[in-house]
């Protein structure tokens, strides 16, 4: 599809839809500072189909939602090395209004600016470069961030996010790029013979019973797995699956692992 215009999340979390219609399924979501592409238009003008730079993933936009920037604007994001923000909320001074936004956004600040900034902002809250790799206790600590945060479908934010959400914002603030969803991420990095090959850090993944991939979780030490499933939470891992701390019953049926770190 041909590339119509081009755009920035300007406000805290915005949902992108399967279809163009309020009442359609929320399949990802745009955080404070993430660019895209805009490739088609609803007959009704009121929704964009948007391309998300940063993983490639498609959806639709209210149009009311929309931050046109120019082209050279967009390759220059794509260029800079910004700052990715890892307090749960935080504050940024956006043309002198404050706004309130999420981990996991991004700040178009860095240590040396490519281009002249078409807008202002003012930023003093915790963050790091997005491009800095980090260590699994880097990513663990990121990831504990997230516990009790409830689960919502396509979500993605501190206040709501599925399963491969969850995943790709924790290795995304970690320096790692991880696509959406979970079938995305199976083909990631390097594969893993078998569960006693586990290590920390890497991204495990499950079935329903029909055999469908539909479950992904990141392990910790001590045969244990943080994912979301309900709500961000702590369970423990094993050869057959997840086994749920507090009911203690098998969740999910163990599928592969894959190693990004």
């Amino acid at each position: 599809m041909d590339v119509m215009d081009y755009g920035v999340c300007r406000l805290a979390v915005v949902s992108v839809r399967r279809e163009s219609s309020d009442v359609a399924e929320q399949v990802t979501q745009l955080l404070f500072g993430e660019h895209y592409e805009v490739v088609a238009q609803s007959k009704d003008k009121k929704w964009l189909r948007i391309r998300i730079a940063y993983d490639q993933y498609e959806g639709w936009l209210d149009v009311k939602q929309h931050h046109s920037i120019s082209k050279d604007y967009f390759d220059q994001i794509n260029l800079a090395d910004f700052k990715i923000t890892t307090e749960i909320t935080s504050w940024i001074l956006y043309k002198k209004n404050p706004l309130s936004i999420v981990m996991g956004s991004i700040v178009p600040i860095s240590a040396s600016e490519l281009f002249k900034m078409e807008e202002q902002f003012a930023f003093n809250g915790e963050s790091k470069s997005v491009g800095q790799r980090r260590d699994f206790d880097y990513l663990k600590s990121i990831a504990l961030r997230y516990m009790h945060a409830p689960y919502q479908w396509g979500g993605k934010s501190p206040f709501g996010l599925d399963a491969s959400g969850f995943t790709q914002m924790v290795f995304k603030i970690a320096g790692y790029t991880l696509q959406r969803d979970v079938n995305q991420q199976m083909q990631q990095g390097k594969m893993v013979k078998g569960f006693s090959d586990a290590k920390p850090g890497d991204l495990a993944f499950f079935q329903d019973n029909d055999g469908k991939d539909i479950h992904v979780g990141i392990v910790l030490e001590d045969n244990r797995i943080i994912h979301s499933s309900g709500r961000v939470r702590i369970d423990h891992f094993m050869e057959d699956g997840i086994l749920s701390s507090e009911s203690r019953i098998f969740t999910h049926s163990f599928r592969l692992l894959r190693r990004i770190l």
